[in-house]
């Protein structure tokens, strides 16, 4: 599944993202509404990581869906 489908089926999809990542709160999923860049922030800013750690994190998360 590329992002264009995730951004299309976030609803659907909120709940993995929410099992992966546990420390995001349903506000910040909201806020985040499957853009790519602002879920990498919301990552970033909950688990204290480096950007390029939540890319990795985020497409291995992409790649498994």
């Amino acid at each position: 599944m590329n992002w264009d489908q995730v951004e299309g089926n976030w609803k659907q999809l909120k709940g993995k993202v929410q099992q992966k990542w546990g420390k995001l709160t349903d506000d910040d999923l909201d806020i985040a509404k499957g853009h790519k860049e602002e879920l990498l922030g919301k990552i970033q800013e909950k688990y204290g990581i480096s950007r390029d750690e939540a890319e990795k994190q985020l497409n291995d998360f992409e790649s498994s869906i």
